[in-house]
């Protein structure tokens, strides 16, 4: 999804709030602190939302994920490890302290 589309549905789903905050203050009245306090943390979203989306086309793009790099099943050459410490172990021809 693009960030258009994230902004959009974010749209739709404050609208949808609006709508059930207006059934239930149906239910319940508006006079009430806590209907009112819902109502304006409704707008405050309401409000947040727009200020991202003047923002958005001045925010830096996402980064993505770098391409992964396969491991291949094969075992690795053993040249590879020639002249190698082991971890923890030190150098193949001295004994751990």
């Amino acid at each position: 999804m693009s960030m258009q589309d994230d902004l959009k549905a974010v749209q739709r789903s404050l609208d949808e709030l609006d709508r059930s905050v207006a059934r239930l203050e149906q239910h319940i009245g508006s006079g009430s602190l806590e209907m009112r306090r819902v109502r304006t943390d409704a707008g405050h979203l309401r409000e947040s939302l727009a200020l991202l989306s003047e923002a958005a086309p001045n925010l830096p793009p996402t980064r993505e994920r770098p391409d992964l790099v396969p491991i291949p099943e094969a075992p690795y050459d053993n040249a590879l490890w020639t002249d190698t410490d082991d971890e923890g172990l030190g150098a193949r021809d001295r004994h751990a302290p």
